[in-house]
């Protein structure tokens, strides 16, 4: 009996198929090291296909630009987890503090301590020469997020848990601490010498409890 006939065909098709599967997921997961790694402008298409062991071409097979992998790698790390958020705070039973630090908490959890963070440091620094991504994050993920701290302030002060705010400027003075650790994290905080002086999760409970009670003593 000879190799060929060892193999059977239809299980050799299957691995093909999972292979094939499985690329968008791993140009993704490349492009996210490399835009993080160089930003936009120097991450280039040909190195997100070979660090993710695929051709160029076949890059080109699911995403028609670099504008397009940057646009699903946010999708895909950041924007998709906002239907979740908000499935949560539907049936979230707890006050509005405990929403407010959950949010924030869970937040940290799911994007500031994971590569994804580096995304926010990429929009910023080169927002003015591609005026194209800072817009799609606005839309994508700012405009989402900040909807979501909006309605958990809402709920506080229709529940008269929260005195009457400027919700506007509300939400950026929560979101601007949130700001601040991603562009540590992947500045300052990536030196050895100055890691440790910004704990993210104490960072983020004494931000909720100054929110909260404000510093004047009572």
């Amino acid at each position: 009996m000879t190799t060929e006939t060892l193999i059977n065909p239809s299980e050799v098709a299957p691995k093909r198929e999972r292979r094939k599967e499985a690329r968008p997921g791993e140009l993704l997961d490349a492009a996210l090291d490399l835009f993080v790694e160089k930003g936009f402008s120097a991450a280039r298409v040909d190195e997100v296909a070979a660090r993710a062991g695929v051709s160029k071409g076949t890059l080109f097979l699911y995403f028609q630009s670099k504008e397009d992998l940057f646009k699903a790698v946010v999708r895909e790390n950041i924007a998709n987890k906002f239907p979740t958020w908000q499935e949560e705070f539907i049936t979230f039973e707890g006050s509005s503090a405990d929403m407010l630090r959950y949010a924030l908490v869970s937040w940290w959890e799911r994007i500031g301590n994971t590569r994804a963070s580096g995304i926010t440091k990429l929009v910023m620094s080169e927002a003015q020469n591609f005026p194209e991504i800072a817009e799609f994050y606005q839309e994508e993920v700012i405009k989402p997020g900040n909807a979501l701290i909006h309605r958990i302030l809402a709920r506080g002060v229709q529940s008269g848990e929260f005195r009457d705010l400027d919700l506007e400027q509300a939400v950026h003075i929560i979101v601007a601490p949130m700001i601040f650790l991603m562009m540590w994290k992947h500045s300052m905080g990536a030196c050895a010498t100055s890691a440790k002086i910004v704990d993210p999760e104490q960072f983020i409970h004494m931000q909720v409890d100054v929110l909260l009670h404000g510093m004047t003593a009572k």
